[in-house]
């Protein structure tokens, strides 16, 4: 039984469902894991800063991390690459238990939580964000890293590699 208790959530519990890292369902194959994600540098380093307790102490020993404020230079692409969290509340965007949004519903996913409907629904959503992967293959040189920066983070945050 994990119970949260952080500065977004307090009292909610869950147990895991599935081995952590396995039994995804069959159209969600993410390329990067959480912990990858975080040590490449994702949502300016300060997306889960007071939730470590929640997740494996080795996802955050070479996490790029700024606990204070969120800082562009912790992303990979140096680059900006996400609407504050007000922006997805408005958007409909943050669905219940997740008050993070689809990262934090992906690390609890990956940890072995499920809850069939949310699963359904996020997936849906990290399905219809590969376009970005498309649209850099159709407009940048292979291996062009310094193309489409903004949308390389994106995909990064998304658990799609970027570096293609």
């Amino acid at each position: 039984m994990v119970i949260v208790c952080d500065k977004m959530q307090q009292g909610y519990s869950y147990e895991y469902a599935a081995k952590e890292g396995q039994d995804f369902a069959p159209e969600f194959m993410p390329e990067l894991t959480p912990q990858k994600m975080l040590e490449l540098g994702v949502f300016e380093g300060h997306y889960m800063t007071d939730c470590q307790n929640e997740f494996p102490a080795c996802w955050f020993k070479n996490a790029k991390l700024s606990p204070q404020k969120p800082d562009v230079n912790c992303n990979y692409f140096k680059i900006k690459s996400r609407q504050p969290l007000s922006i997805w509340q408005q958007k409909g965007w943050i669905f219940p238990p997740d008050v993070r949004g689809w990262f934090q519903w992906y690390c609890r996913y990956y940890m072995g939580r499920r809850i069939p409907d949310i699963d359904a629904l996020q997936i849906k959503r990290w399905r219809a964000f590969r376009r970005h992967k498309a649209q850099i293959l159709n407009n940048c040189l292979a291996f062009d890293i310094d193309c489409r920066k903004r949308q390389r983070q994106a995909l990064l945050q998304w658990a799609y590699d970027p570096f293609f």
